[in-house]
């Protein structure tokens, strides 16, 4: 079964709330954002190789970034990174990578991972995962992992599961949008709804035989090139047709829509880093509840602060609370944690300002 087994990472985003350590030219799943000595890229790959074959481990992301992931990944072919000429969200990169599969493996099972999450107790997500890829070798499924909330978050969508369903792998009745706070906790109460975390197992020709039905226009476009994929033809191709493809998520387009799609509720904690207060949740925290990356740190009345420097620099904090402080080359960012959610539209108002200098 080893050999059948693939996974696929998504590699292709910006990264925006954490500016400005995540740029354009070098987004966050490229750094070391945990101060482990590892990017989340690398991470994200030692993860998935404990379980599947490091051949068979590809990486999604923006021709701009085919070099850095290159340098990151040791013994990483090129044929293993999957190129998008043009952003166009995550239904379109899925279902190229599944046909590229496919045709190596008719009888592949695949995973589909984001590069830049947070898992602690990593045999616990292979299990997760090895469990699902069996599931999907006995039945047509597309599954998802889903992770128990422990708190009504606004900030992530849900995923709600038949409750009368007594199997390990439960039938998804619907994939909720982010609520508000009232309707979270009414998540929360019902306890069969689950956070959508972004991780997807399915077999090859199931998530194929899922795009005929409900994205046919898009299957018809990429299978049309069927015959250039995996050969020297592929990169012309797929730079003349993939920009006419929907910009449309896996999630609206896919799973949405299909009837077959299961989630197993995840073993293991979890955390999607999404922004700087994400990343404070995570860390390791002193007494009074700063978190600290690379800093060499004085700090005197000042309690909640995310310190982060892009090299061991002497950080003097006094009477500072709940602030978000980024040292990283040319920018010094000093930022309200609870205003965390702007720092992407501060980003447009510096790009704006300044042009790329910065961003």
């Amino acid at each position: 079964m080893m050999n059948d087994l693939y996974a696929v990472i998504m590699a292709g985003g910006i990264g925006s709330r954490f500016w400005p350590v995540s740029t354009t030219s070098f987004p966050k799943q490229f750094h070391d954002m945990l101060g482990t000595g590892q990017s989340l890229l690398q991470k994200t790959h030692s993860r998935l190789a404990t379980g599947i074959p490091a051949e068979n481990i590809w990486v999604l992301t923006n021709e701009r970034y085919r070099d850095q992931v290159l340098q990151q990944i040791d013994g990483m072919s090129v044929n293993q990174v999957v190129l998008e000429p043009a952003m166009r969200n995550t239904a379109p990169c899925i279902l190229l990578s599944a046909l590229k599969i496919a045709k190596i493996n008719p009888d592949a099972l695949m995973l589909v991972a984001p590069s830049d999450h947070w898992i602690e107790d990593e045999e616990a997500f292979m299990n997760d995962v090895m469990t699902c890829f069996e599931a999907c070798t006995k039945e047509d499924l597309l599954v998802t992992l889903g992770i128990q909330p422990t708190f009504p978050n606004t900030g992530y969508g849900y995923i709600e599961s038949d409750d009368s369903d007594t199997s390990e792998i439960k039938k998804v009745l619907q994939f909720r949008e982010k609520p508000d706070y009232e309707t979270a906790k009414e998540f929360l109460a019902a306890g069969n709804f689950f956070w959508n975390a972004g991780i997807f197992i399915w077999s090859v020709k199931s998530i194929i035989s899922a795009f005929q039905q409900h994205l046919p226009e898009m299957y018809n476009l990429f299978n049309s090139g069927n015959s250039a994929l995996n050969t020297s033809e592929e990169k012309e191709f797929v730079d003349k047709e993939y920009g006419r493809s929907e910009n449309i998520s896996i999630d609206y387009g896919i799973l949405e829509r299909a009837a077959n799609v299961h989630v197993k509720q995840a073993s293991f904690d979890w955390n999607d880093l999404g922004t700087w207060g994400a990343l404070h949740d995570k860390l390791e925290k002193d007494e009074s509840s700063n978190a600290v990356v690379r800093a060499i740190t004085h700090f005197d009345d000042s309690e909640g602060n995310m310190v982060y420097t892009s090299s061991e620099k002497l950080v003097v904090l006094d009477g500072i609370k709940d602030y978000i402080v980024v040292d990283k080359d040319d920018v010094l960012m000093v930022f309200p944690k609870s205003k965390e959610q702007e720092i992407k539209s501060l980003l447009a108002e510096v790009k704006a300002k300044f042009g790329e200098k910065y961003t």
